[in-house]
């Protein structure tokens, strides 16, 4: 069976309609990462210059054998140094805790504890499935309405825009990376992801599990107070 090739336009006239097509299909797959770029343009910080918020927001990025990869060691590392700065008196840890042999939170939180964070400064949200299941579940169950967000570069701009969109006044601190091929494939996947994120902002959807309400964060400030 031969398939055929596309046929390109003859005329002059079809030739600019494919031109205009093509430039129109473009904008649009552009204009859900420039919301991104836009709505977030006030909201980065550095390490050094984080404003002071009660909560950090940790965000998941893979386990290698049971340890948090290069690039998740990096955000805690991150939010190790807001706490020890005193920036933050509390860090969540939200990741992936779907199934038994996968823990995200829990090797987030070893992970802190060995870099001097104390244990009942964490606090572990093991349903974080993606970026906006980890911000509505900060706000409608961990009662977060500020935070400072812990990232990388290419996704903290997701990060803040999506936190902001469930009610969390949000500052986000992006992580230095190499440039390696995980970084360019972050890079080329948030693209991708804008659009989801428009719609997430837009439409509100429930995250992929909810639950009660828990008052980690709040005991944790008021054992980081007491």
């Amino acid at each position: 069976m031969k398939i055929r090739r596309p046929r390109l336009p003859r005329t002059r006239q079809g030739q600019r309609r494919l031109v205009q097509t093509v430039m129109a299909g473009c904008v649009l797959a552009l204009l859900p990462a420039t919301w991104l770029y836009v709505s977030t343009a006030d909201r980065l910080r550095t390490t050094a210059d984080a404003p002071r918020a009660e909560v950090a927001v940790v965000f998941g990025a893979g386990l290698w054998n049971g340890e948090p990869s290069p690039y998740l060691a990096h955000r805690l590392d991150a939010a190790a140094k807001l706490y020890r700065a005193g920036r933050v008196e509390v860090v969540l840890v939200t990741g992936d805790n779907s199934r038994k042999d996968y823990d995200e939170p829990d090797a987030m939180r070893a992970y802190l504890t060995q870099h001097g964070v104390p244990g009942d400064r964490i606090v572990s949200d093991y349903a974080g499935f993606d970026t906006w299941d980890s911000c509505v579940r900060a706000r409608k169950i961990f009662g977060v309405d500020r935070a400072v967000l812990v990232s990388q570069g290419f996704h903290i701009r997701r990060a803040v825009a999506l936190c902001r969109a469930a009610g969390v006044d949000s500052y986000g601190v992006g992580v230095d990376a190499k440039h390696d091929v995980t970084w360019y494939y972050g890079g080329t996947r948030e693209v991708f992801a804008a659009g989801k994120a428009v719609l997430d902002a837009v439409f509100h959807p429930d995250p992929t599990f909810l639950g009660p309400r828990e008052q980690g964060v709040t005991k944790a400030l008021a054992r980081a107070r007491g």
